[in-house]
């Protein structure tokens, strides 16, 4: 007869030595099963939220996608979008279809906006217009947060970038906030051209404060698409010109890396986004010559920096792939403008991309060469017709609450 190990109270030698064992074994489980076991006993769930266990958990296990959360936005508007959608890459239960979540922020006490993600840490702030705006840093996954104050004179156009190192310094209390603001130059009154530049703002948790770095960008355009996503201590946004800007962290440094094909290359106007895989700088690119993505090979000089591309994708390839989707994809992209193009990557992590293709969105596997249907953009409830801001989104145990 086989012997049942249990992990419950008994403090018994062999009750002590059965929790060391699964403990061991869980640590090597990623976290969305893992999410699941809490509920199997007390026990269990002693050991899966205990911070021993999340941190060697972390150390056994990568980060995996999970999900991509969409943040509708108004384009001129003062005002925030109340509407967050969540887009899994995986239907639940192998179900048919890709359910949208959209309560997924629900447990906080007011309505937000996302401004940031970073492994499995979501960054939000309560909707403008707000009596007293405020951050708040949370983890949906076991709906633990907490709240600070915004940064003085915080706008709408501000872009808050979070910074988390789970890799160097397991402390989920100690982490920094970026926030990065647009200033136009102002010159004598014979100069028509109008010229900008960034400043960057670090609030840190360990000063619980918000300082302003000596550091400055030159920069003429504004910031889209995945706004502050941080890989390997860098912050990274990208730009409606060619550019990238990068702000490292720790040395708040601030340096502008051009993407590896401009726009001018192009009859129409490519559309991009960045990402991370591998723990690397990618940068995907849409546009009548295909599907591009290329990798940042040089991450820890980024003054010798070099684009390698990584995978290539012909819009006709797709429609011979997938007739029942796609139709006359090239035509259609040179036809549509910036404003509404036809083809539009959203977010990008781990190999996969979440991309709108006229009214529908779907998920493309870089790896296994294979595009998904997630949902229609109605679903998400959109309440303009300005690109919103997607977030790519990993689960995790890390609790934001005191040990």
């Amino acid at each position: 007869m086989k012997k049942i190990l249990k992990v419950d109270s008994d403090e018994s030698e062999e009750g002590s030595l059965n929790r060391d064992v699964i403990s061991h074994i869980l640590t090597r489980v990623p976290a969305k099963p893992l999410l699941s076991m809490k509920c199997i006993s007390r026990g269990w769930n002693h050991i899966i939220s205990s911070r021993s266990f999340i941190k060697d958990q972390l150390k056994n296990t990568n980060l995996v996608l999970n999900g991509f959360i969409v943040q509708d936005r108004y384009m001129f508007c003062k005002h925030d979008v109340k509407t967050i959608s969540y887009i899994p890459v995986e239907p639940k239960n192998n179900a048919a279809k890709l359910v949208v979540h959209h309560n997924v922020f629900s447990f906080l006490p007011q309505d937000v906006v996302v401004l940031a993600s970073c492994k499995g840490i979501v960054c939000c702030r309560t909707c403008f217009p707000s009596p007293n705006p405020t951050i708040y840093l949370c983890n949906p996954s076991n709906k633990d947060f907490i709240q600070f104050n915004c940064p003085p004179q915080c706008d709408i156009t501000d872009s808050i970038a979070l910074a988390f190192d789970f890799d160097f310094d397991f402390d989920p209390s100690k982490f920094k906030l970026v926030r990065v603001k647009r200033i136009q130059k102002y010159h004598d009154d014979y100069d028509v051209d109008e010229s900008f530049y960034f400043t960057f703002e670090v609030y840190s948790s360990e000063t619980k404060a918000w300082k302003k770095s000596n550091e400055t960008c030159d920069c003429n355009y504004g910031l889209i698409k995945n706004k502050g996503l941080y890989i390997g201590g860098v912050l990274h946004w990208l730009t409606e010109g060619d550019q990238i800007i990068t702000f490292n962290v720790e040395k708040e440094l601030s340096l502008m890396i051009s993407v590896p094909v401009p726009a001018c290359e192009f009859r129409t106007v490519p559309q991009a986004c960045i990402g991370e895989y591998e723990g690397r700088l990618h940068y995907v690119q849409v546009s009548e010559q295909g599907l591009h993505v290329w990798c940042l090979d040089s991450l820890e000089d980024y003054f010798d920096f070099k684009w390698v591309l990584k995978h290539c994708k012909l819009l006709e390839d797709f429609e011979a792939e997938y007739p029942r989707l796609f139709l006359n994809l090239r035509n259609r992209v040179l036809e549509s403008d910036d404003t509404n193009p036809w083809m539009n990557p959203l977010g990008f992590k781990d190999g996969k991309l979440l991309i709108k293709v006229s009214a529908e969105l779907y998920i493309y596997d870089m790896k296994n060469h294979k595009i998904a249907h997630a949902c229609s953009f109605l679903q998400l409830n959109p309440q303009s017709l300005s690109h919103p801001t997607v977030f790519p989104h990993s689960l995790t145990l890390v609790s934001l609450k005191d040990p």
